[in-house]
């Protein structure tokens, strides 16, 4: 048990926490204020069309050249794609483990660039908490990835400088929740895997963190971020599953996302998996279910050729995944 302890941090290092982005409410708190546009890209995003999500995040970025939420919103949606393509079973739970480089890979991480110059180049005129937590975002993008290739260096430097970024924004703005949640995301990571992360400290000059105090103020950015809250309470679920084996807990903090944004494969079968754990059969068998008769499976993916041919393809083999996964899952005498 120690051993796949271990191996779970290694292929899903410290700044998983940072996954970014956004809850689809028009709302303002903590000083952030998101378009229209915006909110219905999460929207969409967050139910399983992030292609649609794309779609809208493009023009966002053409009507705004120069504000970073356009190219992160992008970027967020191709993560997602990302994800649920490089979702697996292991140690009996759905995730996204570990997976080599691949050429889409460097579109993502011009895409997350982007946010973070964008956002320092406002900051040069004007220093403000929100173009902090952007920044933030930015960085959080480049650890997602970084810790799916198990590239464990190039995830601490981006995650030193994540957190850097959101604890500016609370010096600035204390009431920025999304901030907050990304500090409560690192906290609750680098206590949960203290030794290692004194390990890589030592070289790296890593922040220790606090896990309860991080449950906290991940508690504070589900309910009151706007950039944050959604990927917050996946993490928080997946986390409270994966390193806790609190599973009832992690049910109770999952079943708004399935709630509310029923198409998404990734919250179907991070459900699924969560009531299978506690032999809840027909319960789990219901999930499954769903993840195999959504109808985005036939309808959301791109078929244009050319450059989309990538996402496409990525598109694809999330659904493709999201059906094997649930038929071996449905399968399991467990």
């Amino acid at each position: 048990m120690r051993d796949a302890h271990v191996e779970l941090f290694l292929r899903t290092p410290v700044t998983i926490f940072f996954a970014v982005l956004v809850m689809a409410l028009p709302i303002c708190a903590g000083g952030l204020t998101l378009p229209p546009e915006a909110t219905e890209a999460m929207a969409r995003m967050y139910d399983g069309d992030p292609e649609a999500a794309i779609v809208i995040a493009k023009k966002l970025q053409q009507s705004q050249p120069d504000h970073p939420l356009g190219f992160l919103l992008e970027a967020e949606a191709e993560w997602w794609k990302t994800y649920c393509a490089a979702s697996e079973i292991k140690y009996g739970m759905v995730d996204a483990w570990k997976r080599g480089k691949n050429p889409e890979d460097e579109t993502y991480l011009a895409l997350s660039d982007k946010v973070i110059k964008l956002a320092q180049a406002q900051l040069s005129q004007s220093e403000s908490a929100e173009m902090h937590v952007y920044a933030g975002a930015g960085y959080a993008l480049k650890v997602r990835l970084f810790g799916l290739r198990g590239e464990h260096h190039a995830v601490a430097h981006a995650g030193v400088s994540a957190r850097k970024e959101f604890l500016r924004a609370l010096q600035l703005d204390p009431d920025m929740a999304d901030a907050t949640a990304g500090i409560g995301l690192y906290d609750y990571y680098v206590d949960s895997f203290s030794s290692i992360v004194k390990m890589l400290g030592f070289f790296m000059g890593i922040p220790g963190g606090n896990k309860q105090e991080g449950i906290r103020q991940m508690q504070i950015g589900i309910e009151r971020g706007v950039l944050m809250s959604v990927d917050t309470r996946f993490y928080l679920a997946n986390n409270l599953r994966k390193y806790d084996h609190k599973y009832e807990e992690a049910i109770t903090v999952a079943e708004p996302l399935v709630a509310q944004y029923p198409h998404n494969p990734v919250y179907l079968l991070l459900l699924g998996n969560l009531n299978a754990e506690l032999s809840q059969r027909d319960k789990a068998a219901e999930y499954f279910h769903a993840v195999l008769n959504l109808p985005t499976i036939q309808t959301s993916c791109p078929s244009s050729s050319g450059v989309a041919d990538a996402d496409a393809a990525n598109c694809a083999s999330c659904f493709a995944r999201a059906r094997d996964i649930a038929n071996s899952l449905l399968a399991s005498p467990q």
